[in-house]
């Protein structure tokens, strides 16, 4: 398929919404029936996807990175060097920092299995090549679960069986990578999903029928890998206003078929219309 213009497409590209957010990097879909997305300065808004408003309902005191949200309505963020965990009332406390001989460095994003175990990416420093991923029981117990992914791994997503954990590998070289879990939740060897050279690989998705959608925080894209392998230029904003460093992605809405990116060189939420519905997140009560 050619190229999506976000400019000259409007059929494809709603548009955007949320003017005002601090440059957020994460955008996800909670159980509650809201989007969710943090601020630079450690602003957690709640989003409210069909009437297009956000509110600021609580603040953290760092950088607020990637989230998800459980089944009880509690929301999980990483930001500085910890996990913290928020209710609905906006009250925040530490989730973990990692374990008591390897303290969590730069979490950057969490996704939920269904048992309600936490799988976290510690991207580590940018090219230190010191990244790794943590994972955390429902009782809070943490545990470095594997150590494959070095090179700043970022986005994760889980396949629809849970049988793997895919990773956006942002560097040397920038990559797609999937982890298989065996019976017992451990990792197996990491397989290469796909090459994303010249790109800086950042969210990932699926959608109801195996299509990985995978934002860039460089360039100002989003691709699609559908099932076979094939993979494509899904949008592209060649001056990077209506999409301006699409960090993170997430299918919302009541029919999960809104989807959104958050855009961390900008203020605002964009919304695309590709007439796909996403496939469900995992909403463990904890």
């Amino acid at each position: 398929m050619p190229i999506l213009d976000v400019k000259k497409d409007v059929s494809y590209c709603v548009g955007s919404f949320g003017e005002g957010l601090d440059h957020p990097e994460c955008v996800t879909w909670g159980s509650d029936g809201y989007a969710y997305a943090g601020g630079e300065e450690g602003q957690l808004y709640r989003i409210n996807v069909t009437e297009n408003k956000y509110e600021q309902f609580s603040q953290a005191s760092h950088f607020v990175g990637g989230m998800c949200q459980d089944g009880s309505g509690n929301l999980y963020f990483c930001s500085g060097n910890k996990v913290y965990k928020t209710n609905s009332k906006g009250e925040i406390s530490e989730y973990s920092s990692g374990t008591s001989a390897v303290p969590m460095v730069g979490p950057n994003y969490p996704a939920f299995d269904t048992d309600g175990n936490l799988y976290v990416t510690d991207s580590g420093e940018w090219e230190k090549d010191n990244g790794r991923i943590f994972k955390i029981s429902p009782s809070g117990q943490t545990k470095i679960w594997s150590e494959a992914l070095q090179t700043f791994p970022n986005g994760i997503c889980l396949s629809s069986d849970g049988s793997h954990l895919y990773v956006a590998v942002s560097l040397n070289p920038p990559r797609i990578e999937r982890i298989p879990i065996d019976a017992e939740g451990e990792p197996g060897n990491p397989e290469i999903v796909v090459d994303m050279p010249n790109s800086v690989p950042d969210g990932l998705a699926f959608d109801s029928d195996g299509n990985l959608y995978i934002s860039c925080y460089r360039p100002d894209s989003i691709f699609r890998l559908d099932p076979t392998g094939t993979l494509e230029v899904l949008a592209h904003d060649y001056e990077g206003t209506l999409m301006a460093a699409p960090t993170n992605i997430a299918f919302c809405g009541d029919n999960l078929d809104d989807l959104l990116s958050a855009n961390l060189g900008r203020w605002h939420i964009s919304r695309y219309n590709i007439k796909a519905s996403g496939l469900p997140l995992n909403y463990p009560v904890i």
